[in-house]
């Protein structure tokens, strides 16, 4: 049995997102792998994976134990049902001080949505996207 004072790391699965995006059909493709690009260089210990039928991205550092139900490494999920947006779900988003207005919706759950609709749309949104993501980072009990 673990210590509780251990800490717990969890693996990056870039070659699951890759095969994901190969197969991907979506109007926004070429804009889910500039949003895939722009949040996996914000920090070297941000991974990602295929979680509910979408790249997820998610911290991959030392934590401590937690119940896997609370999800707390996760910091972005892409939604790709709309076509004719992006949607990236910040699944504890209420936790990061926006002051931008990149963080939309006041869901019960805590979470909220950034959205985009074309290239330049995330090169305007770029350096907030890029702040929103080290405050997440800044936040999280880790």
């Amino acid at each position: 049995m673990a210590n509780a004072t251990d800490l717990t790391t969890k693996p990056s699965e870039p070659d699951k997102v890759d095969a994901y995006m190969a197969k991907l059909d979506h109007p926004l493709k070429s804009l889910v792998q500039a949003v895939r690009e722009l949040i996996l260089s914000v920090d070297p210990e941000i991974g990602e994976e295929v979680k509910w039928n979408a790249p997820t991205f998610f911290y991959t550092g030392e934590m401590r134990p937690f119940n896997p139900k609370e999800y707390k490494r996760y910091l972005i999920v892409f939604n790709l049902f709309q076509k004719d947006c992006l949607r990236l779900v910040f699944p504890s988003g209420a936790r990061v001080n926006d002051t931008s207005g990149l963080l939309e919706g006041t869901y019960a759950d805590g979470r909220r949505l950034a959205m985009f609709r074309s290239m330049d749309d995330v090169q305007a949104k770029k350096d907030t996207i890029q702040k929103v993501i080290k405050e997440w980072l800044r936040v999280l009990d880790k």
